[in-house]
């Protein structure tokens, strides 16, 4: 929680103002941000300074472990976070790739599960790394990315957190997460909460502990419209202690996340917070 309340003061006291060509807007920012997140001693990185919606973060993320490709699907998983990008993007909806209603294209968890290979094939990446980590075997290259730049157009969004490395040593799992760009009003606790599930359940699937998690930030920024926002309301709160995350002990291997798994398997212990804030967002 100091964490993102230190990044939240940095990028007021000391960021730059940016025009967005994206979202028309313009953002205060900074370059270069690194968190870390003790999942070894389960302290969740939920933010307490408002309400924070964890469901969400962590049905997206079984969403991409799925490969999901459309906003329908996810919001069967418990999130609408890609209603907007899939419906509302005028780039995206005047797309010759876009297959109609709620398709995100080939975004995140498709990258994640079915690379496009160049002899018409498919690469799992998520596969062969919980084959590799499940056998003890880390090759220095168990990396799950997301950034494929020769598909960038076939998507609705490029990935924001694209890559996320898994390092084992000895039966400690430790994961490195990479994000180029974040809006730390709204997006950032949603993908603090992301990166620490992420490694907690690899290391459940592939039968070691957790470490350490690691999440760098390249470009961190509040829009002008959340300053205030931010500013007056949230950094004026005090926070309280960290809470913990539940995982059921039943979900073994990756095929469980892939079939019966649902946001009904995960539970936030002893969660206190603030009342919600409603930051705009920026399609």
């Amino acid at each position: 929680m100091k964490q993102y309340l230190d990044l939240c003061q940095r990028i007021i006291d000391q960021g730059s103002w940016i025009e967005n060509e994206r979202t028309g807007k313009r953002c205060l920012t900074v370059i270069n941000a690194d968190l870390e997140y003790d999942v070894a001693n389960n302290k969740f990185p939920i933010i307490t300074t408002r309400k924070s919606y964890w469901k969400s973060a962590i049905a997206e993320i079984l969403g991409y472990i799925r490969g999901y490709d459309n906003a329908a699907a996810f919001r069967a998983l418990g999130t609408k976070t890609w209603d907007a990008n899939a419906n509302e993007n005028q780039v995206w909806l005047n797309s010759p790739f876009r297959k109609g209603q709620d398709d995100m294209g080939r975004v995140y968890g498709v990258q994640g599960r079915r690379w496009q290979k160049s002899d018409g094939s498919t690469l799992d990446q998520l596969k062969k790394i919980v084959d590799d980590l499940s056998r003890g075997i880390d090759d220095r290259g168990e990396i799950l990315t997301f950034y494929n730049p020769g598909e960038f157009e076939m998507g609705c969004l490029r990935p924001c957190m694209h890559t996320h490395t898994f390092s084992l040593l000895n039966d400690t799992l430790y994961l490195t997460s990479y994000q180029r760009s974040c809006d730390v009003p709204l997006g950032l606790n949603f993908n603090q909460i992301q990166v620490f599930f992420l490694l907690q359940i690899m290391a459940q699937i592939t039968g070691h502990k957790a470490g350490m998690a690691y999440h760098k930030i390249i470009n961190a920024h509040i829009y002008d419209d959340q300053l205030e926002l931010m500013r007056d309301v949230q950094l004026k709160r005090e926070p309280f202690e960290s809470p913990q995350l539940n995982i059921n002990p039943d979900i073994k291997t990756l095929e469980d996340l892939e079939t019966w798994v649902s946001l009904d398997d995960f539970e936030v212990i002893g969660y206190q917070c603030h009342d919600p804030i409603q930051y705009p967002f920026s399609v």
